[in-house]
């Protein structure tokens, strides 16, 4: 039983008991951590949506922390026994609320609005518990993406590379012409974000879903997995001295301005390009990075907590189909740079970036190379995922030898699950 489990079902029994006067209107309080920019905008708009459709929208917005300080505002509710209607949440946290009996079933509306046809099976992976929904998927972010600048890879005769091998080339090339050939911010997290692309690359697909995910003791050990840290070695001497506690933004920038050629970044640094007015395919390349067809995911949803009341409960059904419903999934993922969570969404509105990403999603879903994002909260959380980091960013700030590093993790994964 998780801890999530053992601390709040007493909890949650308590809240299940409550009783709340019936209201005339659909009722959901929104609790999220979409505060700023074109987050805040869409949320907006999702609110004007469910006002449009007679609900009354309660907004809860936590700021900071990446999630952090909206997790425990959360588990204060729960344990108070007031949970809010719909939460911001992702990954393996929602399997663990639905394990604690936290999570109401949305397989009435889900049925009714015939989800399983527009949604991959590794995006229904995440939002279902034994079978039924219990959270709906508002977006998919792709993690594994190179941006970069063309007038600075053309300096060096170079294009986006579609190897390691390719990319090392690249780099050297780069750093003898007196280039940053990429752009990093050294954070943990990106130092994960880095490190996942790099098990998927040298890797390959089923290499990563062993080690990553299915948290593989051989796979970890294996020579695999030395050579994805010598790889994690090379990338660490082509980033500048400066970039320890840089945000991921500034290395945006870097590339923009063209003091580097190239980040590993996710689709929203897709935001920090348009926001400056810039052009994918004329002013900078999205390519993914070097892999064989595998595409991993960083997606966000909103799980539906117990509630009681038939105001509450009809109000997170008018919340659901809302979420899912092709004008939002177009309306927010064209704000927040990333693409629909269902694949039937109209693409007129969406960049050449995302068009990319919306075929490489589908393909990957059919070829079964769709995977969710360690260092995001997809294939790990909690514990297990702050191993992974723990290693990863220990070797790429240190002299630490690549088979000391897979020492390390072995052992670090052991301990956390």
């Amino acid at each position: 039983m998780t801890l999530i489990s053992k601390t709040l079902v007493g909890a949650l029994a308590l809240t299940t008991a409550l009783a709340a006067p019936l209201k005339a209107d659909p009722t959901a309080e929104v609790l999220h951590y979409w505060t700023s920019g074109g987050e805040a905008q869409a949320v907006k708009a999702l609110q004007e949506a469910f006002a449009a459709r007679g609900g009354s929208w309660v907004d809860a917005p936590v700021a900071g922390g990446g999630g952090d300080a909206q997790a425990a505002v959360l588990r204060a509710r729960v344990l108070a026994g007031d949970p809010p209607a719909a939460v911001q949440i992702k990954g393996p946290n929602i399997q663990e609320w639905a394990e604690a009996g936290a999570l109401g079933d949305l397989s009435a509306v889900a049925t009714a609005q015939n989800w399983d046809a527009v949604l991959p099976a590794a995006i229904q992976d995440i939002v279902k518990y034994e079978g039924n929904y219990v959270a709906v998927p508002v977006n998919v972010h792709r993690v594994d993406w190179i941006w970069a600048n063309p007038e600075v890879l053309a300096k060096v005769g170079a294009t986006v590379p579609t190897t390691w091998d390719e990319f090392n080339e690249t780099a050297d090339k780069l750093l003898a012409a007196g280039i940053i050939p990429l752009a990093h911010g050294g954070q943990p997290w990106q130092d994960a974000t880095v490190f996942e692309t790099v098990v998927l690359g040298i890797g390959g697909v089923d290499f990563y879903r062993k080690a990553l995910v299915e948290l593989d003791m051989d796979a970890l050990g294996s020579d695999t997995m030395v050579a994805v840290f010598d790889q994690m070695r090379k990338m660490r001497g082509y980033v500048d001295p400066d970039f320890p506690g840089r945000d991921w933004n500034l290395a945006t920038a870097m590339v923009m301005r063209g003091e580097a050629a190239m980040q590993i970044m996710g689709d929203w640094a897709k935001g920090e390009f348009a926001a400056a007015g810039k052009v994918p395919g004329v002013d900078y390349i999205c390519a993914s990075t070097p892999s064989e067809n595998g595409y991993l995911l960083n997606s966000d949803s909103f799980a539906m907590f117990n509630v009681s009341g038939e105001d509450n409960v009809e109000g997170q059904a008018l919340l659901a189909e809302l979420i899912l419903g092709t004008d939002f999934q177009e309306t927010f993922n064209v704000l927040k740079g990333s693409i629909p969570a269902r694949t039937d969404v109209p693409r007129d509105s969406f960049d050449d970036c995302a068009i990319k990403s919306m075929d490489d999603m589908v393909s990957a879903a059919e070829g079964n190379t769709l995977l969710g994002s360690m260092a995001h909260e997809i294939a790990q959380a909690g514990a297990v995922r702050g191993a992974f980091i723990d290693v990863a960013t220990a070797h790429f700030n240190s002299d630490m030898s690549s088979a000391d590093a897979v020492a390390q993790l072995v052992d670090a994964i052991k301990l956390a699950q």
